[in-house]
């Protein structure tokens, strides 16, 4: 008899239904039936009773499951967060230790990401949306319309995880250079663009990358030393043609700067799928409503800024594949099989899993009380004990967002 287990399904959205009840419909776990209960609240502290009665909770990346919310979920005998999404600063890591497992899906369409970004510098690059208001209002002229030629340009990229490295092969194929930075350089990566016909990529200093390019794509983790990485001392390093492309994290941005920026045209523009303040506003629907932030309302109203709402990485393969490793990581973590991508605030993040016992086949932490939906075929919990924890040394809020496929070393969302 399978096992049934009920998901508290957190800020919920027509198509997570529509792709989450296909993934239902074509999926065979042979232990394990789902019964999903979608809420378009998003969890918090004041939404987390409706989790009562459920196994598990799915979230998402404006979901709240911190100390208060960690408690509760406790209380209520759920030991599973099922995080529907890559990024995880939403989460309190430290509260959830030893009382609530969390899982991700660590990649599922970096080509989403890659492409969505690629297509905001070519609508902001070539005005495609000026362009596109013009002629629905009759109006065919083409004065302040005039572009500039991609070939021959230099891109940043800061990030070279799965996301940044298929942008700047897609980059490369329109003939630009790659100026590229990252802790960890991937010099096969180098030579792969090298190879191609007319093919230019290094690694250099952030400084150096700052002052030479004419495109600037941020795909970095969100980390303490990151934040505001974009801010009034790096954009005086930028030439005043220079294009910042951010389907990261809001965060990576000093939204202030940037604005003072783009209103003095210190900057050329701004293609933005991520917002540092965007919690309370995307994903919903203001358009009978005033938008009270005022800095999100001037990037709005700014011609040189292309601005979407979180949407890189909402491609149909994106959402299959979402939908598709979460019910599996929910299953897994039913029966009793490896949590393949659990998190923990002890995965280091910024070293290749290497050492992260988890990834051979143990849990993060030794759960004494099994799962509730745990049957006889499940392991015991003497069988549980006896897995070893994963212990990798970790700095809180570190590591957050990258786009790497390693499961213990923290991969990005895609504009997840």
């Amino acid at each position: 008899m399978k096992k049934r287990v009920k998901i508290a399904f957190f800020d919920a959205k027509p198509y997570d239904r529509a792709w989450f009840g296909a993934a239902l419909r074509d999926s065979n776990f042979a232990e394990t039936e789902f019964e999903i209960d979608y809420f378009e609240s998003k969890l918090s502290a004041s939404t987390v009773k409706l989790a009562q009665g459920h196994d598990a909770v799915c979230a998402f990346v404006n979901d709240r499951v911190d100390r208060d919310v960690a408690t509760d979920l406790e209380k209520y005998g759920i030991r599973l967060v099922a995080l529907r999404c890559a990024g995880y600063n939403n989460v309190d890591l430290e509260a959830v230790w030893e009382r609530v497992h969390v899982v991700r899906v660590p990649a599922y369409s970096p080509h989403a990401v890659a492409e969505h970004a690629a297509a905001l510098l070519q609508t902001l690059n070539r005005k495609v949306h000026v362009a596109y208001n013009r002629i629905r209002d009759g109006n065919f002229a083409l004065s302040g319309l005039v572009g500039r030629d991609l070939y021959g340009k230099t891109a940043g990229i800061i990030g070279t995880g799965k996301i940044g490295k298929i942008l700047g092969r897609i980059l490369a194929g329109y003939g630009m250079k790659l100026l590229l930075s990252d802790p960890y350089p991937d010099e096969a990566f180098v030579e792969s663009i090298n190879a191609m016909p007319g093919g230019q990529a290094t690694y250099v200093d952030r400084d150096t990358l700052y002052r030479q390019s004419d495109v600037i794509s941020l795909h970095c983790p969100l980390t303490p030393e990151n934040r505001y990485m974009i801010n009034e001392r790096s954009i005086a390093l930028m030439k005043r043609e220079a294009i910042i492309v951010n389907t990261g994290r809001g965060g990576l941005i000093d939204t202030r700067a940037l604005v003072e920026a783009l209103k003095t045209d210190r900057i050329r523009g701004a293609g933005l799928d991520v917002y540092e303040e965007e919690e309370l506003y995307f994903f919903e629907d203001w358009s009978m409503a005033p938008i009270r932030d005022d800095l999100l309302a001037r990037l709005m109203q700014l011609p040189n800024v292309i601005l979407t709402a979180h949407q890189a990485f909402l491609t149909e393969e994106a959402l299959g594949e979402i939908a598709r490793v979460t019910l599996a990581n929910i299953d897994a973590w039913a029966t009793g099989k490896p949590l393949d991508n659990e998190i923990c605030y002890h995965c280091e993040g910024t070293g290749k899993g290497a050492e992260c016992v988890r990834e051979s086949g143990a849990a993060c932490w030794v759960d004494t009380v099994p799962p509730a939906v745990t049957s006889p075929a499940a392991p015991s919990d003497t069988e549980i004990a006896g897995r070893q924890v994963c212990r990798k040394p970790f700095s809180y809020e570190s590591e957050r967002f990258t786009d790497e496929d390693d499961t213990c070393a923290d991969g990005e969302t895609p504009s997840d």
